[in-house]
């Protein structure tokens, strides 16, 4: 059994280093044809004359996965909070149907409810030519990313041993104070990593933002039509033709957004490892 555990392991590995390898192999050229400086910080994406600058599409990753994060991790963590500690069964139950059946429901019907019924409020609401900005990316991805968010830091919770929080109301603590005081930094370590699965979720969605985010390149604005760095890839690889600059462009795209989720994941895990030694 250990050495199908271990092979197991290996497996996954190999399956890492066999995309990073492919990323970078396929990515570099386009970098390197077009350079750098021009290709990260041009603010200008025209395939039709060869001018690829992805400044503006990391810039409205960045602020969408954030303001993502910012919507969605508050209020997964408290419905997790409200389930693992302060829900009676029979209102547990309810809600972890709703939570599952949320986590079942594919992509494209998120974008699809986005693009129905979120797409229009926002330009009602704002007087706008289209509903379909970074806004409504942020909602779709924030509604998004609550399952993960809210089954890990569930279970991070439940997982704290009983005796911390007998310890903290033997001392006077309230119910609510030894929660937010004792379990939740005690989960500390489960919750970041359902933070960081949310942010994964966030920033590889496709599908559902390309239908309610507007699919241009701007430069990011809460109410501007916007392209992230997976609709990039997503809405023009279907004709970009074989062995152009354009398609190897895309491929740089792909690697600069695994480049990125492993400058978060590595941040994150040192960040928690400071927290456990201090």
């Amino acid at each position: 059994m250990g050495l199908l555990f271990f092979v197991c392991g290996i497996v996954a590995v190999a399956f890492v280093l066999a995309i990073s390898v492919y990323l970078v192999v396929s990515g570099l050229p386009a970098i390197a044809e077009i350079g750098p400086v021009k290709f990260l910080f041009g603010k200008r994406w025209y395939a039709s004359a060869n001018d690829f600058g992805i400044l503006a599409i990391i810039l409205t990753s960045f602020a969408g996965t954030a303001g993502a994060i910012l919507v969605g991790v508050p209020v997964g963590l408290m419905t997790a909070v409200f389930l693992s500690k302060v829900a009676p069964p029979r209102v547990a139950a309810v809600i972890h149907a709703a939570v599952e059946l949320l986590a079942g429901i594919p992509s494209v019907v998120y974008g699809l409810v986005g693009m129905i019924l979120l797409v229009p409020a926002i330009r009602v609401a704002f007087d706008l030519p289209s509903g379909a900005t970074l806004l409504a990316a942020i909602i779709v991805l924030a509604v998004m990313i609550l399952p993960s968010i809210i089954s890990v830091s569930e279970t991070a919770l439940r997982a704290v041993p009983r005796e911390y929080e007998e310890a903290s109301l033997a001392l006077g603590a309230t119910h609510i104070e030894t929660v937010f005081r004792v379990s939740v930094p005690a989960a500390r370590s489960g919750i970041a990593t359902a933070i960081v699965l949310g942010i994964g979720r966030a920033i590889g969605e496709a599908m559902a933002i390309i239908m309610v985010a507007g699919n241009v390149a701007n430069m990011p604005g809460l109410l501007t039509p916007v392209r992230f760095l997976t609709t990039a890839i997503v809405s023009e690889m279907s004709y970009a033709s074989v062995g152009s600059l354009h398609r190897n462009a895309l491929f740089s795209i792909g690697l600069v957004l695994f480049l990125f989720i492993m400058m978060i994941n590595v941040f994150l895990n040192v960040f928690i490892k400071q927290k456990k030694e201090d």
